[in-house]
């Protein structure tokens, strides 16, 4: 990424002023431009490149998410920043959510939480309400086949966040012949059964309506030859999750 004030500007793809399913009430969504991970599923390819999007300032977003909250605050709703990885940009999205809390404003980031925890993101958790954390796969070799990088750091983060009471829900993709196998989702039942901050569990059922984004950038799309996730695909996933 070019040499900007990482602090007051970032790069961002896109905007939702009316999210509904990123966090609880009615939410401002904030899809940070970057990503290092790969993703066979990813929705969002054209997120991945860390130099592409619009440059934002922090006073142009607080301006905007102002004249929002007429409905933000009585739905319970708030301020989302997803991706791309916002923890790509901590220092931008730490001087946001700084801003939001003065003016008492729920703040959620939803990540994939594949990074050393830093005492950057230390700081951004400390103004951060809620996480999305999203488990790619509990199993360590699958995930490196799936993303591109090991699970390690995103339990250690999971774990991190149990241990400072930050709230969180856990979210996993659930594509058929890859994250639904029983075992492995008899694991991560176990796995969100040890955390203490868990608020809620989503499953997330894989679609590929996202495949044209890869087709427009050239890319190959990897997971050409997988259905969608059904109902009773979900059903059994929430029923070995317990949920």
């Amino acid at each position: 990424m070019e040499n900007i004030d990482k602090e007051n500007y970032g790069r961002i793809h896109s905007i939702e002023s009316f999210g509904t399913v990123d966090g609880p009430g009615i939410r401002y969504v904030i899809f940070m431009q970057g990503c290092a991970l790969r993703c066979k599923y990813c929705h969002n390819r054209d997120t991945w490149d860390v130099n592409g999007g619009e440059l934002r300032s922090v006073d142009d977003l607080v301006s905007r998410i102002e004249s929002y909250k007429a409905y933000i605050l009585p739905s319970n709703g708030g301020v989302t920043v997803t991706g791309g990885e916002p923890l790509l940009q901590v220092k931008f999205v730490t001087n946001l959510f700084k801003r939001l809390k003065q003016q008492g404003i729920h703040t959620a980031i939803d990540t994939s939480g594949m990074f050393e925890i830093t005492d950057d993101i230390k700081e951004l958790l400390k103004y951060t309400d809620l996480v999305l954390l999203d488990i790619k796969h509990i199993n360590d070799e699958k995930s490196k086949d799936l993303v591109g990088f090991s699970n390690k750091r995103e339990l250690a983060f999971a774990k991190y966040l149990s241990d400072n009471n930050i709230p969180m829900w856990i979210r996993q993709v659930l594509i058929p012949g890859i994250t639904d196998d029983t075992q492995d989702l008899i694991d991560l039942r176990m796995f969100i059964k040890s955390l203490k901050t868990v608020q809620k569990v989503e499953i997330l059922p894989y679609h590929d309506m996202g495949k044209f984004k890869w087709q427009d950038l050239g890319c190959k799309y990897e997971l050409e030859n997988i259905r969608p996730a059904n109902s009773d695909d979900v059903k059994r996933a929430k029923e070995l999750l317990g949920l």
